[in-house]
């Protein structure tokens, strides 16, 4: 019988649910798990190039967090931008639904929006007569598990500092304990995924093989597949550059990827068992039980280290989920 959706599941004290960032960047810890022995390590991020050889290459996500979150000017419906199709038209989730219907408008920061379109899963095709200024009226859409609002300090934090390219919903967490220090002295390159709203959906049916992934739209430059092709070692930076990587990888010969530009969408869903083709480590963080993402982890490491990893983690008390420390698996 397979794996089942409750055997990712682990227990975590709400207090280790990290809801604010550490004052520094690098000063999370980091556990590193080692697939081959199953020894695991208990140390510091700022130990981090300690675990890289001379030719590895780290591959980051250089999506950028927008502030998709608007409200209406009356407060009564609140929208969160899934993809701006265009400046005018966005896809949207909306809250409550009932109330917007074909032909419905809402009036945020002054500007009209009209649904033209209701699509199967309940998003909203939302026409505006003007463009939106999210930096003005939008709000960063923080996960639900740190139970607070977004404040002027998540737009510098909420963000990796490398992030330059425009559309994510939510940030590439294992990106955020990177400094511009660190970065210069690891060679390193970059892929663009923009993280959705599918990140926050849990997995309701029992087995993973049942559950609906999301999908997400990529980009990989000429230049980054042909050093992801030439390196000794792949080191992925979180489980979204990853998915792009692997992605890639299923319609490549061998271990390489097509050394052209690479553009498109993902719903990649990765479980245990699956052959891992490009990526030769990976840098995470703590994730939340029965996630498509722990599972993703699982798949690399294999369930039960990284589930004896996480029973480790909440036993000396690591820091969980986006704002909080890390994990390396080599």
């Amino acid at each position: 019988m397979g794996l089942r959706t409750s055997d990712f599941h682990y227990d975590l004290p709400p207090e280790l649910i990290a809801s604010r960032p550490l004052e520094e960047r690098a000063a999370s810890r980091m556990m590193v798990v080692h697939r081959d022995s199953g020894i695991i390590e208990h140390r510091m991020f700022r130990d981090f190039p300690e675990y890289l050889r001379p030719e590895d290459l780290l591959v980051l996500n250089d999506t950028k967090v927008i502030p998709a979150r608007v409200f209406s000017d009356d407060g009564k419906i609140e929208l969160l931008c899934l993809d701006r199709l265009s400046p005018l038209e966005w896809r949207c989730l909306v809250r409550p639904g009932k109330k917007m219907r074909t032909g419905k408008t809402v009036i945020v920061g002054g500007t009209t929006g009209t649904v033209v379109d209701v699509f199967d899963n309940g998003d909203r095709l939302i026409r505006w007569d003007a463009p939106v200024d999210l930096d003005k009226v939008g709000h960063l859409a923080l996960p639900h598990y740190m139970n607070r609002e977004d404040e002027v300090a998540d737009r510098e934090r909420y963000q990796t500092v490398f992030a330059r390219e425009e559309g994510a919903i939510a940030a590439p967490t294992a990106g955020l304990h990177f400094t511009p220090e660190m970065l210069e002295k690891i060679p390193h390159a970059f892929l663009t995924l923009h993280v959705g709203v599918g990140t926050f959906r849990p997995v309701q049916v029992d087995t993973p093989e049942e559950h609906e992934m999301h999908s997400e739209r990529y980009l990989l430059s000429k230049e980054t597949a042909q050093r992801v092709n030439e390196a000794s070692r792949v080191i992925a930076v979180g489980t979204t550059a990853t998915r792009v990587l692997e992605h890639l990888g299923r319609s490549s010969t061998e271990t390489r990827l097509i050394g052209e530009e690479q553009r498109g969408e993902t719903d990649i869903f990765i479980y245990p068992p699956y052959p891992f083709r490009v990526i030769g480590g990976l840098l995470t963080n703590f994730h939340l039980p029965e996630s498509t993402l722990i599972m993703l982890v699982s798949a690399f490491a294999g369930r039960e280290l990284v589930m004896e990893a996480y029973r480790q983690a909440v036993q000396e008390r690591y820091r969980f989920y986006s704002y909080g420390d890390c994990m390396l698996l080599v």
